[in-house]
């Protein structure tokens, strides 16, 4: 977390959180609320500029409840997570993984694929899906312990046969997870709300 953004805590720490103006889509974009529609939905739009987005990843945390949250000064902005907290995708030499905050993880831990293709990794900085973009070359550089690419064995892993593979010269337990199951498999809150009596705007 940013020095800046410690200090203001401390100067400030009794600010309102606020919910429902932040997101986090599938592909590692954030999202802010723009307005409200005339049918009283939220549009938003997304966050492009290069300084604002590296701010909010620095400064990107998780409460004690799985709940995760941008510190923007003394407030915590709760974010609203499309699916996963971390997104992660190849880093620019296609030889590592690297997440949407730019926070490069350690080796991955656990990998799951979920009932509709996509690939989830688990690792030291949490739960994340795999970027859609890259996730043929990931495939390509996954075998399990008889050298069968993931393609051979992914009926195995259908029948919710845990497995072994390789990946990125690690290996890692592998498993099929229904994607309505991972928010709780995992402890976060995928749309974080106010406590009761909390104040927040």
């Amino acid at each position: 977390m940013d020095e800046i953004v410690i200090r203001a805590i401390a100067r400030w720490p009794n600010v309102p959180s606020v919910f429902g103006w932040l997101r986090l889509d599938r592909r590692g974009n954030w999202w802010v609320k723009a307005r409200a529609s005339r049918d009283g939905v939220p549009e938003f739009e997304r966050i492009s500029n290069p300084a604002v987005i590296e701010f909010i990843g620095r400064n990107y945390e998780r409460d004690a409840g799985g709940r995760w949250y941008f510190q923007n000064g003394p407030q915590r902005v709760f974010v609203a997570l499309d699916y996963t907290p971390w997104v992660y995708r190849l880093d620019d030499a296609a030889q590592g993984i690297v997440a949407h905050t730019g926070r490069a993880p350690r080796a991955p831990q656990a990998a799951f694929f979920d009932d509709a293709g996509a690939l989830l990794l688990q690792t030291d900085l949490g739960i994340g899906v795999f970027l859609d973009r890259d996730l043929q070359a990931v495939l390509e550089r996954l075998t399990d312990a008889r050298g069968r690419t993931a393609e051979q064995f992914m009926d195995e892993l259908a029948q919710a046969v845990d497995m072994k593979a390789r990946l990125f010269g690690n290996t890692v337990k592998i498993a099929s997870i229904r994607a309505a199951d991972v928010a709780a498999r995992f402890g976060f809150v995928p749309a974080p709300a106010p406590r009761p009596g909390a104040p927040s705007c």
